[in-house]
């Protein structure tokens, strides 16, 4: 049903993250027979998914909203990107959804190098399940379907062309959304060009969307802190509180490094993320202050010409 929103609501909302997006449930006012509507409320969030927004625009862009599971997508053969995985793992724990990774095209892989990248993403401080799935032997669906449950909202991240739609496609039991045949290298071909959200026979609620190429933080230090437990925890024995973990003496997490108990990358990826969500948390609470001052500016400038 076409919907749109009300002047009003329009007015109110200070940035476009206030306004809906897939996944929000929000009032409406049917109009003309219920042939289309009007959206007046926006009910609260209990959880979302959110970026920072792409270009040099210092604001939130909301991706998704009221998801009780996050399927963080990567193919097997040519996909893997264990920066990228840390980083889609922060968005979902920021905006309080559960992860769970699933690596596709299995089918390309032999079992011992599969074996391998769990180990790698467990030797990360990934603690979230881990499903392995095949498109072309229909290995996982099963388990993926199970655990799906009815009443409950899931979505599917991840590049373009690890296999998301043609999953889903699997889980309907049918071809309802388009895919497009694999490259000669196994990698799939972009089709989904915008989030929507799909009802599965089962009744729970599935989100496609496309691959997203940024995946800016911003103000997400709760999503940091419960992705690299495993290096907030060590920094509490740090004998210094504002330990930077490079060369201080007393350093409980370089020790846990030349133990061989933590990785270098894994650091240095959750030290790079922790700079850009601050970095872009500073810039924008600089923002809204020069927003508030010339607003102030304004209403002077009027008070003075009336």
């Amino acid at each position: 049903m076409p919907a749109e929103l009300t002047g009003k609501f329009l007015h109110l909302a200070e940035s476009s993250a206030e306004l809906p997006c897939v996944g929000d449930w929000v009032c409406a006012h049917y109009l003309d027979g219920a042939s289309h509507a009007i959206i007046h409320h926006l009910l609260p969030r209990r959880s979302f998914l959110r970026r920072k927004a792409a270009g040099r625009d210092v604001e939130f862009q909301m991706i998704a909203a009221n998801i009780d599971v996050a399927f963080i997508v990567q193919a097997c053969h040519f996909d893997f990107n264990a920066r990228r995985l840390e980083r889609y793992l922060v968005m979902v724990r920021d905006g309080h959804i559960q992860p769970v990774v699933l690596l596709t095209k299995t089918d390309l892989v032999s079992p011992q190098e599969l074996e391998q990248l769990i180990a790698r993403i467990r030797e990360m401080g990934v603690d979230a399940d881990i499903v392995c799935v095949s498109n072309v032997t229909g290995a996982g669906v099963d388990q993926v379907r199970e655990l799906m449950v009815p009443g409950k909202t899931y979505c599917l991240l991840g590049s373009s062309g690890v296999g998301k739609t043609t999953l889903i496609n699997r889980l309907q039991g049918d071809d309802t959304l388009e895919t497009r045949e694999v490259s000669h290298t196994g990698e799939g071909r972009h089709t989904t060009t915008r989030r929507h959200l799909v009802v599965l026979g089962q009744g729970a609620l599935l989100i496609d969307m496309p691959g997203m190429r940024e995946l800016g933080l911003l103000g997400a230090g709760e999503g940091l802190n419960e992705t690299y437990v495993d290096i907030d925890t060590l920094a509490t024995g740090c004998r210094y509180p504002d330990c930077t973990h490079g060369s201080e003496p007393g350093c409980a997490v370089r020790a846990a490094i030349e133990r061989q108990e933590l990785s270098e990358e894994h650091l240095r990826n959750y030290q790079k993320l922790r700079k850009e969500s601050e970095f872009h948390e500073l810039s924008s609470l600089e923002r809204r202050k020069k927003d508030r001052a010339f607003g102030r500016f304004v209403h002077t400038y009027k008070k003075q010409q009336d």
